[in-house]
């Protein structure tokens, strides 16, 4: 009886730590975020206005952050940003970290025609196996061994999270199109898999 109730226990207190992680792990950061950005423009305010207010920096990041996104969606603020990135990319210390980083965040923007195209599966890395990856360029192929133009895919299939992984040419009609949205491909494939549907549709699109 009394192992029954400590097993029960022990189920209730995993369960709920499980859900309490991730909550508490956002907030911290939030935290962190706000305390960050506060600290550094927190003090510019205080020299202007005479007094502390607390979150006034935090506030103006949110609203300047706002203001680039509306400045970098139109033309004028496109040349603007192209003019940063040529100027930063002339550094030699920034250069390699700039670049990659942008082509990294690039990656999962849906305003960039060059990002994730779509969630897919594929048989890989070996027969009857299957993985998650996601569709990065079509492309095709020509060989002088069949006289013919191969349609091809480009799959990016993460080995280590999300970070790392191999780029792997496959034929077209080897790739399953899966309806499901980047961003919860993204969520799968950081969850280790936990958060796949238990069904997966093929896409209709």
């Amino acid at each position: 009886m009394v192992t029954s109730i400590r097993a029960i226990l022990k189920r209730k207190f995993l369960a709920g730590l499980i859900v309490s992680i991730p909550a508490v792990i956002t907030v911290l950061v939030i935290v962190w975020f706000f305390e960050f950005v506060d600290g550094i423009l927190g003090p510019l305010y205080n020299k202007v206005l005479g007094y502390n207010v607390h979150g006034i920096g935090f506030i103006s990041a949110v609203i300047l952050i706002f203001l680039i996104g509306i400045i970098s969606t139109n033309v004028f603020g496109k040349k603007l940003i192209e003019f940063f990135e040529k100027a930063v990319v002339r550094i030699p210390v920034f250069k390699g970290i700039y670049a990659a980083i942008k082509q990294l965040v690039d990656a999962f923007s849906p305003e960039n025609s060059s990002s994730f195209k779509k969630f897919v599966m594929v048989e890989y890395p070996k027969p009857g196996a299957y993985a998650f990856g996601f569709l990065t360029k079509e492309c095709t192929m020509k060989t002088s061994k069949i006289g013919k133009e191969l349609c091809l895919r480009a799959v990016y299939i993460p080995t280590n999270h999300l970070y790392f992984g191999d780029i792997v040419l496959f034929n077209e009609g080897d790739v399953f199109y899966t309806d499901i949205p980047i961003e919860e491909g993204i969520r799968i494939i950081l969850s280790g898999g936990i958060a796949a549907p238990s069904r997966i549709s093929e896409s209709k699109e």
